[in-house]
């Protein structure tokens, strides 16, 4: 019959273009993207930021770093623990011809903290406890800093377990120190910092 017509077939359906990207409708909507789809050109779901290719270029370095890195590889494996060596060597030689036990009564204070508040800093007393610690009397160095004389042999020994690596390929024991020990020290460190400075006793022998 002439006024009969059939519903359009497979055949009948609009084609996509050739080349062209397909998505499934995500809510019946025809043409919506579906989660996770890339938008044309591999560049990333749509909406996303895109990449550049090749990504960022480095940084090129300045002349002194270039000259610091040039150094380094043509040194010696030695050159560098010679070289912390060395600054280990002469604040121990400022400590011994300082001599900061015998300063006189009324010399002003060298901390700036000391001089202008009169308190203690984290640090006082750490030359003091060095020049003992290198004449070999501990008590008097714990008395000016018994911190400094706590972590004393440990930072020894993570020096020569660096040193010993680096310039001659020693495999010491490795001393692991956790987030939470240092931690605990710094922790130890700020209490020790303020109890020096309460003006009651037994805290008054801690001031140096």
């Amino acid at each position: 019959m002439s006024g009969v017509t059939s519903a359009p077939g497979p055949v009948d359906q609009p084609q996509p273009a050739p080349g062209a990207v397909h998505t499934m409708p995500t809510d019946g909507a025809p043409g919506a993207a579906a989660p996770g789809d890339t938008a044309p050109g591999g560049a990333g779901p749509e909406g996303w930021p895109t990449t550049p290719p090749g990504g960022y270029p480095a940084p090129e370095p300045d002349r002194l770093t270039r000259f610091v890195l040039r150094l380094y590889e043509r040194s010696p494996r030695w050159a560098v623990p010679l070289a912390a060596l060395g600054c280990v060597a002469i604040g121990m030689s400022y400590a011994l011809v300082s001599n900061p036990t015998h300063a006189d009564p009324d010399a002003a204070p060298t901390c700036l903290l000391k001089l202008t508040t009169g308190l203690d800093c984290p640090g006082c007393g750490g030359t003091r406890a060095l020049w003992y610690v290198l004449h070999g009397d501990l008590p008097a160095a714990a008395r000016h800093h018994f911190l400094f004389v706590f972590a004393l042999p440990f930072l020894a020994y993570l020096f020569v377990a660096w040193a010993g690596n680096q310039a001659f390929g020693w495999r010491l024991p490795e001393l692991r120190i956790s987030s939470k020990v240092i931690g605990g020290f710094l922790a130890a460190w700020l209490a020790f910092s303020v109890l020096r400075n309460l003006p009651w006793a037994p805290f008054t022998s801690l001031y140096v």
